[in-house]
């Protein structure tokens, strides 16, 4: 994001400062304004303070949802308190009009400045993920919609006909004109075009409706002993209306999720809303059908796969009441819930609720805040649960439920290691003849198995045997990927592209390119040469043109239309594959190198997750863990399954070096276009570190980053370690104040560091 240094976030809720929020004091006192009264409203755009506007006719509520006039442009801002007075009120411009939502709750503005505060946000791009709902200022009268019309062109074009393609694979889905564009890789003018043949069909948005109402008194599952204990204990939790946050650690399989949907009837019986965090929106297909199971109808969804015309919906039917049930990726902790009264992290532990772009934030740790401010429960819910969550757990902060068990007659796999020292491997292949055996008598019985291998694309390097030269990215400090579906080569940093080189780009020999190591694709390859007769699923999320195709495909191979899969991280997602009865992991090893101090942690929970979807029904299941050094801890620590010992341990390391979660970090992120004037600014922070001392905070760097360039940018990287009590962010705020950031440079804060690179 990059926001300029020089310009201070504004003072949050409850602080008073002409140039911030009134929200305490005066505002407290005026909800509402009257026309031609001075209001502050707090806009999306990158500015260090409040705008003073003057109220328009009919007036407007505090928190209302506004559209001003910005110099030229009109922007949507939120009316956040009284204004400054120090403005010639003869000049002020007036609010342009109020938008047809529901205000901004105080709870959510003050969500808002407590989660900039954390995150050291500035509060405009706080305020830009609370809006992000499309066409949120548009009236009724301008939102189009297109369908499928009834006629066909005379003349079909590779163009019109992916456009059609697109929309057919949907079904009745509406999209907007740029929507439809987008999926088909057109201009917006071939769909226009399309319009005007009669091959789509123009329509006004439907006026947003509330959501079907879910009935929280349909009985659910037949729950076990602990399932239903562990159920009654969060639910007395929700119908205390109080604030609390719960550990869910169950087994893979044990029934997690019908625990606490069970906790979700409690909130809608008590009238509140609730919200459902899945770690991977090809979750949600199997998890909206359970949830249609058990309360009788759909809950509203908030992903990137759903379409515009359905997240505006959403957004307006939430801030409402419209909406009971949200399930949704990360960022719908933003939208502007009207009663939130729970929270579920599904998959806690999992990497992928932290954004690494734009605000960086972790929507676990932000969960727990937002329930906070609106006296909700949380449930954070986990097979294995991060070791921050552990210990908050251990310490008391955390409530722990337990479920030891898998539901019904279903067991845990048996996990062994598969010593490849002793294995008779022949060249380029990468499965050993132990785990071919035994995808053999799954195969025999009709059984499904599942090899994983967390790397995308057919190789990680393309070399030149000549000169031995590596084909890098241009534009970044990366090898480029062979993807040989799409016959290219790809960089996973910034997604650059390029036709695979017949010559060495660097020596210029022909016919000596050569794809080293193994990615999922190539493992592919490898598995139908051993298995002819066997049909294989490929499973990554860049194999995928759109989020439902992969869903459909995962529906597909749970219906037994597969009977290997082959997938990456993407696999070890919560998945539910009934006739799944073998996992095969192709490098058990690979995640453990590096200093990634999360690496323990991260193999751990990666292996026992993609383990556990092993024998989920009736037939029993087996993991078989491919490795070079089965005697390594945390090898060890996976095959035992003495998860209690392991988070001791690891724990008793991280207190040892005063590391998350016994201390804290704070990493900034410097980057522009000339590596010396990037490094200029790491060595002025350095030589300037006296607010960091003052906490007793340690500096690390400037060092460059692992990935020292990504996009043609150089890449620079300071770390902070303080102790776990300090104020870290007050002086790191501090610490950059003085900081005027001139030309390309950027900076970033990135307060507990999830990566490193």
């Amino acid at each position: 994001m990059g926001w300029p240094w020089s310009r201070q976030p504004l003072p949050h809720v409850g602080e008073r400062d002409n140039k911030a929020d009134n929200v305490s004091g005066q505002a407290a006192t005026q909800e509402f304004f009257h026309q031609g009264e001075r209001v502050g409203v707090l806009t999306t755009q990158p500015l260090d303070r409040l705008l003073d506007y003057r109220a328009p006719e009919g007036g407007c509520f505090l928190g209302a949802y506004v559209e001003v006039p910005l110099g030229p442009r009109k922007v949507i801002g939120v009316v956040w308190g009284a204004g400054a007075g120090d403005f010639d009120s003869a000049k002020l411009r007036s609010v342009i009009r109020v938008l047809d939502v529901a205000p901004m709750r105080q709870e959510m503005r003050q969500f808002l400045g407590r989660a900039a505060d954390y995150t050291l946000t500035p509060m405009p791009a706080m305020l830009r993920l609370a809006t992000r709902a499309p066409g949120l200022s548009d009236p009724p009268s301008m939102r189009k919609i297109l369908r499928r019309g009834d006629k066909n062109p005379d003349r079909l074009t590779d163009a019109r006909t992916r456009v059609l393609e697109a929309i057919e694979h949907y079904g009745g889905l509406a999209f907007t004109t740029g929507e439809l564009a987008e999926m088909a890789g057109v201009t917006p003018s071939v769909v226009k075009g399309l319009v005007k043949l009669g091959a789509l069909r123009e329509e006004d948005t439907p006026r947003d409706v509330p959501y079907p109402t879910l009935d929280p008194q349909l009985p659910g599952k037949e729950l076990t002993q602990d399932q239903a204990d562990a159920a009654g204990q969060l639910a007395e939790g929700v119908a205390s209306g109080a604030y609390g946050t719960t550990l869910l650690k169950g087994v893979t399989g044990s029934g997690k999720t019908e625990v606490y949907l069970e906790a979700v009837a409690a909130c809608l019986r008590k009238g509140r809303q609730a919200l459902v965090l899945l770690p991977e929106i090809a979750l949600t297909a199997e998890f909206l059908t359970r949830v249609e199971a058990r309360f009788g109808a759909r809950p509203a969804e908030w992903h990137s796969g759903a379409t515009m015309t359905e997240r505006r919906r959403v957004w307006r039917m939430v801030g409402q009441g419209g909406a009971q049930l949200v399930v949704g990726a990360r960022s719908a902790l933003f939208l502007p819930f009207r009663d939130l009264g729970l929270i579920i992290v599904d998959e806690e532990h999992d990497t992928s609720y932290k954004q690494d772009d734009g605000v960086l934030y972790n929507a676990r740790d932000m969960s727990v805040l937002r329930a906070a401010m609106c006296s909700a429960q949380v449930v954070l819910a986990s097979a294995t649960p991060s070791l921050e969550s552990w210990t908050n757990a251990e310490a008391g902060k955390y409530t722990r439920l337990d479920l030891k068990s898998r539901f019904g007659v279903a067991v845990m796999p048996e996990m062994r290691a598969v010593d490849m020292r002793n294995e008779q491997m022949q060249p380029a292949t990468w499965i050993s003849p132990t785990l071919r055996q035994a995808m053999r008598s799954r195969l025999e019985k009709g059984e499904q198995s599942l090899l994983f291998l967390n790397r995308r694309g057919f190789a990680p390097v393309t070399l030149c045997r000549a000169c031995g030269q590596q084909v890098a990215c241009d534009h970044c400090d990366a090898r480029m990927v062979e993807h040989r579906f799409l016959k290219r080569l790809m960089c996973h940093q910034c997604g650059e592209t390029k036709p695979l080189p017949e010559e060495c780009p660097s020596c210029h020999v022909a016919g000596k390119m050569a794809a080293v190591g193994p990615g999922i694709e190539r493992l592919g390859e490898e598995a139908a040469g051993v298995f002819p007769e066997a049909r294989i699923a490929v499973l990554s999320s860049d194999l995928f043109g759109s989020a439902r195709a992969l869903k459909q495909r995962i529906e597909e191979i749970a219906a037994g239309e597969a009977d290997i899969i082959l997938g990456t991280q993407l696999v070890a997602k919560g998945h539910n594959f009934p006739l799944l009865t073998l996992v095969g992991v192709i490098d058990a090893d690979l995640g453990l190198q590096g200093s990634d101090l999360r690496a323990a942690e991260r193999t751990f929970q990666l292996m026992r997750q993609v383990a556990g979807r092993a024998g989920r029904a009736e037939r029993p299941g087996q993991a078989l863990l491919q490795s070079f050094q089965p005697e390594h801890p945390v090898i060890r620590a996976i095959l035992s399954g003495d998860e209690e010992n392991f988070w001791r341990a690891e724990a008793a390391e991280r207190h040892a070096a005063g590391v998350p979660p016994f201390g804290r970090m704070a990493g900034i992120i410097l980057s522009g276009g000339d590596v010396a004037q990037v490094f200029d600014l790491g060595n002025t922070l350095a030589r300037n570190d006296g607010p960091l001392r003052q906490i007793g905070a340690q500096l690390f760097g400037p060092a460059p980053a692992p990935i020292a360039r990504i996009r043609g940018r150089h890449r620079v990287r300071l770390l902070v370690k303080a102790a776990k009590g300090a104020p870290i962010q007050d002086a790191v705020s501090r610490w950059l104040a003085p900081i005027r950031l001139r030309g390309d440079l950027r900076l970033n804060v990135d307060i507990d560091p999830q990566n490193f690179f």
